[in-house]
């Protein structure tokens, strides 16, 4: 059997929802499984469903498309879907698929999705490999080695290396990377980033305040000002 592709697209306006959901329904292996009109409907839906590829919109209120991307590092493909040219470095920089300019044809639409099939393949072929059985694999002190996801507490990023707090352990373990980086790897909805520079286990999450976490050690994670409404969200 074929896979099918959910689809979500996300704009505040309902003529690019009728156009992006016609090209969708002209694709067998397309689905159109879901219609946000903001940026905080997205992300509520994002969280209680799961999708392959999102067709999100850039220019809309309270959260734009740009800040949705940093809020879900760890989100479904995405192709951007926008009447404005100035934020392509932006969406690229945040891994976007494609950078669709409106109007979009047809035939821009169906060269977007083939892009999207085909890192699709690549991405889902290296988690089967690397994120079997839910652990992180690195090189800790010289040696490659499993950390189950389920024993950290949360990560702090630490320039090009990262601080993982582990239940297991009483000091951290450090190994080599970004937060962005590991986003890709945890691909867990255990995991949310509170903070630019703190992921947290939200199941070691101990209290929660305006401004900050209480983790299961008794550790303080302050929550930054536009993850706020992440939180607030995954909590709902």
């Amino acid at each position: 059997m074929e896979f099918t592709y959910r689809c979500l697209i996300i704009d505040d306006e309902s003529p690019a929802h009728k156009a992006l959901a016609s090209h969708i329904a002209k694709f067998d292996d397309l689905e159109h499984s879901g219609s946000a009109f903001s940026g905080m409907e997205a992300l509520k839906m994002l969280n209680e469903n799961k999708y392959d590829i999102i067709f999100l919109d850039i220019n809309m209120p309270v959260i734009s498309g740009v800040e949705l991307m940093e809020l879900q590092p760890n989100r479904p493909l995405t192709i951007v879907t926008t009447a404005y040219s100035d934020f392509a470095l932006s969406a690229y920089q945040n891994d976007a698929i494609d950078y669709l300019m409106k109007p979009i044809s047809f035939e821009k639409f169906s060269k977007a999705i083939e892009k999207a099939k085909i890192y699709f393949s690549g991405n889902n072929a290296k988690k089967e490999t690397t994120s079997r059985g839910k652990v992180l694999s690195h090189r800790v002190n010289g040696q490659m080695t499993d950390i189950p996801l389920s024993d950290i507490i949360y990560i702090e990023s630490l320039g090009n290396y990262m601080k993982l707090y582990n239940s297991k352990h009483n000091l951290p373990i450090i190994i080599y990377g970004s937060l962005a980086s590991i986003s890709a790897e945890i691909d867990c909805t255990d995991f949310l980033q509170v903070h630019r520079s703190y992921i947290v286990n939200v199941s070691k999450i101990s209290a929660v305040t305006f401004k900050s976490l209480t983790m299961c050690n008794n550790e303080i994670i302050p929550v930054g000002r536009k993850y706020q409404i992440l939180l607030d969200s995954f909590f709902k």
